[in-house]
């Protein structure tokens, strides 16, 4: 038996998957009409969710863009369990971290992560691996929480001390400036926000159409 403590974030999310699409239903539906706004669907073909969860972006995508060749990847198996309930099969499921994202290069159009980037240990190793999946040309779409706002400083606090799971959250600027060094173009956020404690950003950047002559 091993002597390595569980993930807290797996842990957590072991424990919230059956219950987390009714407990969160008004913030998912929120964020996820916030993310879609930003993706330019013009010429997507194949799609990557990084951290689908259980699947909200997918089952979106799913039901307004039935052309889409769809695949989510995700950490948890309990909350992969509920996404292949609600998706069926035509939707490419896989088990994996978002540091190592086990397909080749520059195999998608588009690459989206909703309401994970602040669990992520690793962010530059994350960010460089969706970027080596996109294809030339390729867009990401990110969102997440934004430290901009002080009711997100003050929650990500409060849960540094409470949750073992909680990262860190970014301000814009950062989030701007790790998309950039991951070698992102025409990088660019807005800021939203749900109700008067999220506030949120979706950060879209931009793989180079052709790489280094």
């Amino acid at each position: 038996m091993s002597d390595t403590p569980p993930d807290p974030v797996l842990r957590e999310y072991a424990e919230l998957a059956q219950d987390y699409d009714r407990r969160w239903a008004f913030y998912v539906s929120a964020t996820l009409r916030e993310t879609l706004e930003c993706v330019q669907f013009e010429g997507v073909a194949s799609v990557l969710d990084v951290a689908c969860g259980t699947g909200a972006v997918l089952a979106a995508l799913q039901r307004q863009h039935p052309y889409l060749n769809l695949v989510g990847v995700d950490a948890s198996a309990e909350m992969l369990s509920v996404a292949r309930a609600k998706l069926g099969s035509a939707v490419d499921l896989r088990h994996a971290f978002a540091e190592q994202l086990p397909f080749p290069d520059g195999v998608f159009d588009l690459v989206v992560s909703a309401n994970s980037f602040h669990y992520f240990q690793q962010p530059d190793r994350a960010l460089s691996e969706m970027f080596r999946v996109l294809r030339p040309g390729g867009q990401l779409v990110i969102t997440d929480w934004c430290d901009d706002y002080w009711t997100c400083r003050a929650c990500s606090v409060w849960l540094r001390w409470t949750r073992h799971s909680h990262h860190r959250l970014y301000r814009s600027r950062e989030c701007r400036d790790l998309l950039t060094s991951a070698g992102f173009q025409q990088v660019a956020l807005r800021r939203f926000k749900v109700n008067w404690l999220w506030g949120l950003m979706t950060v879209i950047g931009h793989k180079p159409p052709f790489g280094p002559s």
